[in-house]
């Protein structure tokens, strides 16, 4: 099944969901009984010979714990050099919070960049994750704390923190007020995208 992207450009949402399953080492079986779909259903999905609806994307999104967008993602034509306008850069909003991409996405090297505006509860996706590379996290203004290896660490403006991707970790906003921050991720695999691990699922309230 393919689906057209705002540009008009064409995306198959089945491979990208067997692209996702399978980055994430979770069966079909296993995703069946996640998402609360037949794995009958998923394998005609991933075959392309039915259309999810976007109830039912809602639902794997949910159990693959990435954005319901994963679905939809275009590689972009990749650059050695990528400058990136503070006027031009895309908002990604989410519960609590919005990520502003800073051409990682664009760029052929290993490395993607975010700036975070958290609203308090605000953060990354609330289920533990891990995925290849490295992570390092700059709070520009607030709080932050953030769980790594079971590891508490409340980070204040101007700190930072480093660590293994591989290692269970999640970040939010602890409050009162607003959190800005610098999230880099590096050295990860090939066809990975570090930023569909935490973009939020479900989280409450909302950013203006």
């Amino acid at each position: 099944m393919c689906a057209l992207t705002k540009d008009g450009a064409s995306v198959d949402v089945g491979a990208r969901l067997k692209a996702l399953r399978r980055d994430r080492k979770v069966s079909m079986r296993t995703l069946a009984k996640q998402s609360g779909l037949s794995a009958n259903a998923l394998s005609m999905i991933e075959r392309g010979l039915t259309s999810p609806s976007v109830s039912t994307l809602s639902k794997l999104a949910g159990a693959l714990e990435v954005p319901i967008t994963a679905f939809f993602r275009l590689e972009p034509d990749r650059q050695k050099i990528v400058f990136c306008q503070a006027s031009e850069r895309e908002l990604i909003v989410q519960p609590c919070g919005k990520w502003e991409p800073m051409g990682g996405d664009a760029f052929t090297g290993k490395m993607v960049a975010y700036r975070l505006t958290l609203e308090e509860g605000g953060g990354s996706n609330p289920y533990p994750v891990t995925h290849t590379g490295s992570e390092f996290v700059f709070v520009e203004n607030g709080q932050l704390h953030c769980e790594v290896d079971e590891k508490h660490f409340m980070m204040n403006t101007g700190d930072s923190l480093l660590f293994e991707a591989n290692l269970s970790h999640t970040w939010v906003n602890p409050g009162p007020g607003i959190t800005t921050a610098i999230l880099l991720v590096a050295a990860f695999e090939d066809d990975e995208r570090p930023s569909e691990y935490h973009l939020a699922i479900k989280q409450p309230g909302s950013l203006g």
